[in-house]
């Protein structure tokens, strides 16, 4: 069985709608593109490296829309060209209710059993990665259909816009799988893997606050 690793770009008030560009989620979202100030050489490498060993993509529609119309069109010698050789060479998976036009090459829709699908897709793969897709990382969060969740936080807020959690998390155990790394325009990055088990209470007021 293969891993399915969720990367996750959000504010400090975890808003992820939208960091790559204006024309990404325009309608009632005035900050498309809110991430690009905030990169410099660390997080970019980050990013690239949290690719590695990627063997398939899991897209929601949105953002797979946004990525058929973006990579197949790239210089794979040209600054962004092992993600774009990556990106075009790998199996793509997608998340839509409706007809998407699959022209990118390799690019398969899921069926309306979504959780069944995944977990199909999870079987045929070793590195399974979900990027943006902030819909189908809600469905993902609720069925625990997820191994490692790739977080960089960025020190700004908006106030508006999708957040990364919203309505499909459920009471889940995590465990931090190396130590945070902070970049220097202040975006720190938290990988988390999937943990046994739901979140445990205590009483700060007892002894061994209650967890002893």
């Amino acid at each position: 069985m293969g891993l399915i690793h969720i990367e996750l770009f959000a504010t400090l008030d975890l808003v992820g709608q939208a960091p790559g560009g204006p024309d990404e989620d325009p309608e009632g979202f005035p900050f498309g593109g809110w991430q690009a100030p905030l990169m410099d050489e660390v997080a970019g490498a980050q990013v690239g490296a949290a690719y590695e060993g990627t063997d398939a993509l899991l897209l929601g529609r949105r953002t797979y829309d946004i990525f058929a119309g973006f990579w197949p069109h790239q210089d794979e010698s040209g600054q962004d060209g092992d993600i774009t050789e990556l990106f075009n060479r790998i199996p793509k998976y997608v998340a839509s209710r409706g007809t998407p036009d699959l022209g990118w090459a390799g690019s398969t829709q899921l069926g309306p059993d979504l959780a069944t699908a995944v977990r199909e897709v999870r079987d045929r793969h070793e590195n399974i990665k979900v990027v943006g897709s902030l819909d189908l990382v809600q469905t993902l969060l609720r069925e625990r259909l997820f191994d490692r969740i790739d977080l960089w936080v960025h020190p700004i807020m908006l106030g508006v816009g999708k957040k990364v959690f919203d309505d499909g998390v459920v009471p889940t155990n995590l465990t931090l799988l190396e130590p945070a790394v902070t970049s220097p325009k202040g975006t720190i990055h938290l990988r988390y893997g999937l943990a046994d088990g739901t979140p445990g209470t205590g009483d700060m007021s007892a002894p061994d606050r209650g967890v002893g």
